[in-house]
């Protein structure tokens, strides 16, 4: 058992002004520091959160997010500044807080969560913050919070409006995002920040409110010295209800806090009777986020980038590249002849967008990484990308056009052209080859 943490000088005199405030004191500094506390999203929530979560003495501070630094982000993404535009996310956010605070551990983790890393990444912390932007991504976070008994503070921002949510507290007795939305919002209504804008410090107000929510988690006295949140009503014999802080720059007064049920009977994720995720489906990829949201507008490709499943069975004797961008464990079941199969994961990592040719003075310039193996030379060779429905494959189609159109300054075309298949492995079960499997 590892020994109860301590505070050096330079840390008392560090936390020395939090650490008299009677809801904190050494007791609460402490478990500050024994706290392991991961941030998913490295953007407009997750920088304010991290900083002052960094700032108040937490022991290890995980950072996740795949994306690298864009001018665009730092109107209010502010652990980025110019100079490291083009850096990934993780590593300017990781140099930011270290000059904030030298004494905790950083963890970077250097892409997006997907189904299959998601339970081996969220494992390692105790405390969860959802600072991403997509349906897809927010109810894989909740459901595996869930599957680990992680608390977790989700938040969003959108324009001059903004929400905050605690959910899975306590763990097993509280909502989880499933129960307050139970169905994804049409994938039409969904809107990023770059298509309906935001006012930098709402989402900055939501990240700092996050970060309040983690430290009163985390330095809550229970019995058991294991995180808990208010109990009241469970002594009470109330039900445990959710509350739901919302936040408008523009409304007077400008927050509102509704009261929510708590775990909705027959959720699929935390009622035990009922619960139909497991960490088994998440691993193996069986839980399809993607189709379960819809594909987001700026994922999908253009009709012209597309072929039938009808067209490409005419072309699969002629020289190509067929990638199959499928779970390695779906690729076990069944595949097409001749595929190579680069799981989504490993594609988007496979190929990173490359820093700015002309680093800043006293920078120092490195190399860009080759490209991957499995890319031909021959750029006049056709790439067809598959997936089971026409989701992912349109995602690695559009990353991999942005990939070639930055390392070669040009419009990222390939002679024999970038295809996605259109619907998949599924429609090509039923529109060519009725004896392929369908799962």
């Amino acid at each position: 058992m590892p020994p109860p943490p301590t505070l050096s000088k330079d840390e008392y005199k560090r936390y020395g002004r939090q650490m008299i405030v009677p809801s904190i004191g050494l007791p609460g500094q402490l478990q500050l520091k024994d706290a392991a506390v991961l941030i998913v999203g490295a953007g407009g929530l997750g920088c304010p959160a991290a900083a002052y979560l960094a700032g108040t003495g937490v022991g290890i501070l995980g950072i996740c997010d795949g994306d690298v630094v864009e001018t665009s982000n730092l109107h209010r993404q502010i652990a980025h500044t110019t100079s490291r535009v083009g850096q990934s996310k993780t590593q300017s956010m990781t140099e930011y807080l270290t000059d904030i605070n030298p004494h905790i551990t950083y963890r970077s983790h250097t892409y997006h969560l997907t189904p299959g890393t998601a339970a081996s990444t969220l494992g390692h912390y105790n405390l969860v913050l959802d600072c991403t932007d997509h349906p897809a991504v927010r109810y894989l976070i909740s459901d595996t919070c869930v599957l680990l008994g992680k608390p977790l503070i989700s938040a969003s921002a959108l324009r001059t409006e903004g929400q905050l949510l605690v959910l899975n507290n306590p763990p097993g007795k509280g909502a989880c995002y499933r129960c307050i939305w139970p169905k994804p919002p049409p994938p039409e209504s969904v809107l990023s920040c770059g298509e309906g804008g935001i006012l930098g410090p709402v989402v900055g107000v939501m990240g700092v409110l996050m970060a309040t929510e983690a430290i009163k988690l985390l330095t809550a006295q229970a019995k058991d010295n294991k995180l808990s949140g208010e109990v009241v009503e469970e002594e009470n014999k109330r039900p445990i209800r959710t509350n739901m802080l919302l936040y408008s720059a523009y409304l007077n007064p400008s927050f509102r806090d509704l009261k929510l049920r708590g775990q909705k009977k027959g959720c699929i994720a935390c009622d035990l009777e009922k619960r139909e995720i497991s960490l088994d489906k998440l691993s193996d990829g069986r839980l399809d986020y993607a189709a379960f949201c819809g594909t987001r507008k700026e994922d999908r490709v253009g009709e012209d980038e597309r072929i039938e499943v009808g067209r490409y069975a005419e072309v699969r004797n002629q020289e190509h590249l067929l990638i199959d961008v499928r779970p390695e464990v779906e690729w076990g079941i069944c595949n097409l002849a001749g595929a190579i199969n680069i799981p989504i994961g490993q594609f988007m990592q496979s190929l990173p967008l490359p820093t700015p040719t002309e680093p800043l003075i006293g920078a120092v310039s490195l190399p860009s990484p080759p490209p991957p193996s499995w890319l031909p030379e021959n750029h006049k060779t056709p790439i067809y990308i598959v997936c089971k429905r026409g989701n992912d494959s349109q995602v690695a189609v559009r990353h991999l056009k942005t990939y070639l159109a930055s390392r070669q300054n040009g419009d990222g075309k390939v002679g024999g052209g970038i295809w996605d298949i259109k619907g998949g492995l599924v429609k090509w079960a039923w529109d060519v080859d009725a004896s392929f499997p369908e799962y």
